[in-house]
């Protein structure tokens, strides 16, 4: 949150620092694991149901990308920062597609090749199953990388999307949506430095109280949901709005946003009736801050009044 505040630049170092770390340990261990694969822990690749919904099989794996879908999230993030972007209209589009396609990659050949060397049930209740999986490698030296690759990989995420969050707070403020106190920038480093510590310090206590396990369902269950709703605005705008200037077009729109609207809740069935509630929980809590302020104070809402650019100043690189 302090390397927030202070630029994008800095932010931007240093998560470039955390990232090649982080990539370089996950080529260690795949192309060094690779060789110790164990071909029978994947007999079966994939287990069958045990007859109960989301225990193996197709239902399974549905439950499983739904928990760890939150591991996906951050390229969205991208296109907050697109007003601090030298070319955006031809950075975003490779910049979120292009991180896709490469976290997709080694997410799957990782994955791959840690249950190839030992069997998955081993990883139950281990909180450092890709060290787990390493020993029997002998390449002892490398747990104590992929630990710090690992966490690494935690602060790339969190550094991201902080800063997303904290423009979406900053813009919703200057909109009216939500108080000012959000979109104050700093006089010096000219980001918005109380959003920032806002979240520096709801962060830091959400984390510390709530469970692993929920805080994966929580993001999981409220990023699909979101993605579900951009999928129909894409829809949407087509209709009401053809003629809007698109750098970058959805192609084969309606056939995309309805499959993606399909995925989305499809994976959201497979998560705990638990993650439902406390979505419909936040959900009454920002349609109740909606009504009862932002509604009254929304910039666009009330005639007569200016909408100034929401975007914030660039800093000073």
């Amino acid at each position: 949150s302090l390397m927030l505040i202070r630029g994008t630049k800095e932010s931007a170092s240093l998560n470039n620092i955390l990232v090649i770390v982080k990539v370089a340990v996950v080529i260690i261990f795949i192309a060094l694991g690779w060789k110790f694969i164990n071909p029978a822990n994947h007999t079966p690749y994939i287990p069958e149901n045990t007859g109960v919904k989301g225990e193996f099989g197709i239902s399974g794996i549905a439950a499983g990308a739904a928990l760890v879908f939150f591991a996906f999230i951050g390229f969205d993030a991208v296109s907050t920062a697109a007003q601090e972007a030298k070319n955006p209209q031809k950075g975003m589009p490779i910049g979120i597609l292009g991180s896709l396609v490469v976290c997709t990659i080694l997410y799957v050949l990782f994955a791959h090749v840690m249950t190839g060397l030992v069997p998955f049930s081993v990883f139950k209740g281990d909180a450092s199953p890709a060290a787990t999986a390493f020993k029997v490698t002998g390449y002892g030296w490398l747990q104590m990388g992929l630990i710090i690759a690992i966490l690494a990989g935690y602060t790339s995420v969190i550094l991201v999307m902080l800063m997303g969050q904290s423009r979406v707070f900053y813009t919703m403020s200057k909109d009216g949506l939500l108080p000012k106190f959000f979109s104050s920038i700093h006089s010096k480093f000219r980001t918005p430095f109380k959003t920032n510590l806002f979240f520096m310090v709801f962060v830091s206590i959400f984390a510390g109280f709530v469970p692993v396990t929920d805080l994966g369902h929580m993001v999981s269950i409220g990023t699909l949901f979101a993605f579900s709703l951009v999928c129909i605005g894409v829809m949407l705008l087509r209709k009401t709005d053809p003629d809007r200037a698109r750098p970058f077009r959805t192609p084969l729109v309606p056939f995309v946003p309805i499959m993606g609207v399909i995925v989305c809740v499809y994976l959201m069935s497979s998560l705990p009736i638990e993650a439902w509630i406390r979505l419909a929980i936040w959900m009454g809590l920002g349609i109740a801050i909606y009504f009862f302020y932002g509604k009254k104070n929304s910039v666009l809402g009330n005639k007569g009044i200016v909408v100034e650019p929401t975007d914030p100043p660039k800093p000073q690189l």
